[in-house]
């Protein structure tokens, strides 16, 4: 029974780290994204003393005539959700990502139509409101990962989360005959978090609390398997020999069970800032359109 235990200690789901892959895949797409987005800022501002770009003519006027219309563009993805003869032309993931990529590209253009300097007040108003809407966009997206299957995914639910979360407390079950405190610890924390079982909620408060104390959590988690660990080499010879590997093993689990028990503490905190950041942001999108509308009038008026 020990030797079994010794073999497979713990068993990943091959699920769970395809899932992983994919969200590593999709961050790395992101942070070179947002890398080419800074060189692209960085180059624009030391040239704009260079007054490479002016915005009234010529290649800065139709800077400002495309980066308007693809940050108009934006309007599409929530109107796709309303029409259905838009959800033939393309799946849900295709148009967040157009999304996302215009929500980027746009500001970026009329950053450039502008030559990076600030210019009379209706112009200031409308940029400020489009750097505004284009930072919160930012800020949405990772509240919108938080809640879903990926970026790209569905939405999760709390009990989706609990559920793997109880799945995952069981696999460490095969380590009770070695550290029986250790599985012991972790069932419990799997049942606090299973929240209450009549409103099948965590609680705000409950959520902010475990992200409080989980560094702490994680810590006195791996004491007590090294404590364990050490105990355990000196009662079979075969958990001695290979204490090292099932040191790492353990580590290795703990740490992926503190990150699934953090997430779901923060499901709950993040599905109520998704909500709140979901009624101001469209807001302040029309804000942008409108102050946008008086500078483009202003400037062919004036």
């Amino acid at each position: 029974m020990t030797e079994t235990v010794i073999k497979r200690p713990l068993v990943t789901s091959p699920t769970t780290a395809e899932r992983q892959e994919d969200a590593r895949s999709t961050l790395r797409g992101e942070l070179r994204a947002y890398a080419l987005i800074s060189v692209f800022l960085a180059a624009g501002w030391l040239l704009k003393d260079l007054n490479l770009i002016t915005p009234e003519q010529g290649t800065g006027y139709w800077l400002g005539i495309v980066g308007g219309s693809l940050m108009l563009s934006l309007l599409l993805y929530p109107l796709r959700k309303k029409v259905r003869f838009l959800h033939r032309l393309g799946s849900t993931r295709r148009w967040f990502r157009m999304h996302m990529i215009l929500g980027l590209l746009g500001p970026l253009l009329i950053l450039y139509h502008c030559n990076f300097q600030l210019g009379s007040f209706n112009s200031r108003v409308a940029l400020y409101c489009m750097l505004l809407v284009a930072i919160s966009g930012i800020v949405g997206r990772h509240f919108y990962a938080a809640i879903h299957r990926g970026l790209y995914g569905r939405k999760l639910t709390l009990g989706e989360l609990q559920k793997e979360l109880a799945t995952s407390a069981e696999k460490s079950h095969g380590l009770a005959t070695l550290m029986p405190k250790l599985v012991a610890r972790l069932d419990h924390l799997c049942e606090e978090l299973q929240g209450d079982k009549v409103t099948n909620s965590l609680g705000i408060r409950r959520s902010i609390r475990w992200l409080a104390i989980h560094p702490f959590t994680r810590l006195s988690l791996h004491w007590t398997a090294r404590r364990e660990l050490r105990l355990a080499a000196v009662r079979f010879e075969v958990v001695a020999r290979d204490q090292k590997r099932l040191k790492r093993t353990t580590s290795r689990f703990i740490r992926d069970y503190t990150k699934l028990m953090t997430r779901v503490a923060k499901f709950t905190v993040y599905e109520r800032l998704f909500g709140i950041w979901h009624v101001l942001h469209l807001p302040i999108f029309f804000v942008m359109v409108l102050s946008a509308l008086v500078h483009v009038l202003a400037v062919h008026m004036y």
